[in-house]
């Protein structure tokens, strides 16, 4: 009975729900989130490339599948900038700032890349948007003192990522 007049209630009076990440905060944040979702767009902007030169798809099958690349491509450009702010706004702090000065610019470059490749299907930019978090990736686990490497990624479109060299 409570669950039906709590139901009724926010049905009659709704209020909206925040979201976030972590408000304890609980100190786990990682960039690899990011990188996996710009590699993402990377490859969804392959497969809609490759799907304009096929002549055997029908008309449905074409439009099924660039519709899927292109709401993957938003979606994935979207959680990349998401996680970069949610890590920039939660766990980078004044003295990260004072010895990394240009990690705004870093951010700032981030954001916009993200919004562009949302835009268009342009592939060098969307591997830009790709370095610029690696470039960030950087910066971050040197914040935690953790070395790091670059290495091709083993999927497609195996491009370069930062990874931290765990023992």
């Amino acid at each position: 009975m409570l669950y039906q007049i709590l139901d009724w209630v926010d049905r009659r009076f709704p209020v909206p729900r925040a979201k976030a990440h972590c408000d304890i905060p609980c100190g786990i944040y990682d960039p690899i989130i990011a990188q996996i979702a710009a590699l993402t767009v990377v490859r969804m902007i392959d497969l809609m490339k490759d799907l304009e030169g096929r002549e055997a798809v029908s008309k449905l099958d074409y439009h099924n599948s660039m519709s899927r690349y292109i709401a993957i491509k938003e979606e994935h450009a979207e959680k990349a900038k998401q996680e970069i702010r949610i890590i920039w706004g939660d766990y980078i702090k004044p003295q990260h700032l004072e010895k990394y000065p240009h990690l705004h610019e870093i951010v700032h470059k981030i954001m916009s890349l993200g919004s562009k490749v949302r835009q268009t299907t342009d592939r060098q930019v969307a591997e830009q948007f790709v370095e610029a978090i690696n470039e960030f990736a950087q910066i971050f686990w040197e914040t935690k003192g953790i070395p790091t490497k670059r290495a091709k990624s083993p999927y497609a479109p195996n491009l370069e990522l930062v990874y931290p060299v765990l023992e």
